[in-house]
């Protein structure tokens, strides 16, 4: 395995995020794990804790999704709320597409409030990729901005009006990241940004091409960029060409080369779940020898029970999962 010295951060931002269990294992250099629960259709929390329980004890840490492909469910917040309550490490995801500046900075407290440390910060899908595309886009913010507000909450205790908070938010502050659309020789530079604008580690969007990702890599490094910011690659299993196509077809920024689609194809039915779990091992077991890759962020959609099968096969280390207490 081969990947940088741990990132140093500015004496954990003196006010900062040292209570995140998740920066915590990326400061100690150990190669990280977080996935994706896919928020429910439901007010059960039952539903929230049965997809968390799959997750915890491989994971570091666990995203809850806000409204991912612009498509309603359980918001982000209660989800973090109920994992934290239930002794799971939380990372709060932040789409800037349905909520103004004040809404989200008073969700940025609260989660806080609730025991959540760590945050992801996104634009977030346009409204026309989800289920009400008549519903009204607000983008007071995008991500650098987003970014930047919570940065200044947490390290100078205002709000953006200036107005003094009693108690600081304190969290570990994430972006993603997307080297796979175009400009691909450009996407480096965006990163560049997120970094300046306060983000500390970055979680991709799926990776299913090395040569782009290494070369996007390469770049990162150039620029010393993998010496200033945690990198988790994005994978994921593929439950059969068909998955795939609707992927890269339908889901906003996601790039399947053909290549991955012809070898699903190619594989018989009942062995297509099987084969979708090999690639995405594969790919980490890849992304894992990539100088500055510092973790793996797995988004199984509908598929958390492969999350622990994954790791294994994939012989990441583990010392402690999400789960505490």
């Amino acid at each position: 395995m081969v990947h940088s010295d741990p990132v140093p951060t500015d004496s954990e931002s003196e006010q900062g995020s040292s209570e995140s269990r998740l920066q915590q294992v990326l400061l100690g250099g150990h190669f990280a794990v977080t996935a994706e629960l896919n928020a429910p259709d439901s007010a059960d929390p039952k539903d929230v804790y049965a997809n968390a329980q799959a997750l915890g004890d491989v994971c570091d840490a666990i995203n809850a999704t806000d409204g991912s492909g612009a498509n309603c469910h359980m918001s982000s917040v209660a989800c973090c709320a109920l994992m934290a309550r239930a002794g799971y490490e939380p990372v709060l995801q932040v789409s800037c597409r349905d909520r103004n500046r004040i809404a989200i900075q008073g969700d940025l407290l609260g989660a806080a409030a609730l025991g959540v440390h760590n945050v992801l910060c996104l634009t977030g899908d346009d409204v026309s990729a989800g289920d009400q595309p008549e519903s009204r886009r607000v983008f007071d913010f995008d991500a650098l901005h987003l970014l930047r507000t919570a940065a200044i909450m947490r390290d100078q205790g205002v709000f953006l009006s200036g107005r003094k908070l009693t108690t600081p938010p304190r969290y570990f502050l994430g972006a993603a990241a997307n080297p796979f659309v175009p400009p691909q020789d450009l996407r480096h530079l965006r990163l560049a940004k997120k970094i300046e604008a306060g983000a500390e580690f970055i979680q991709t969007q799926y990776c299913y091409d090395l040569p782009v990702f290494e070369a996007f890599m390469r770049r990162v490094r150039d620029m010393g960029l993998h010496e200033r910011v945690y990198i988790l690659v994005g994978v994921g299993p593929l439950r059969s060409e068909r998955a795939a196509e609707f992927m890269r077809s339908r889901v906003p920024g996601v790039h399947i080369p053909d290549a991955v689609v012809e070898r699903l194809a190619k594989t018989p039915r009942k062995q297509k779940r099987e084969e979708g779990i090999r690639i995405c091992v594969e790919i980490i077991e890849q992304v894992r020898q990539i100088e500055g890759v510092h973790g793996v962020h797995i988004m199984a959609y509908r598929q958390e029970e492969a999350v622990p099968e994954i790791v294994e096969r994939a012989g990441i280390p583990r010392i402690a999962g999400s789960k505490q207490g």
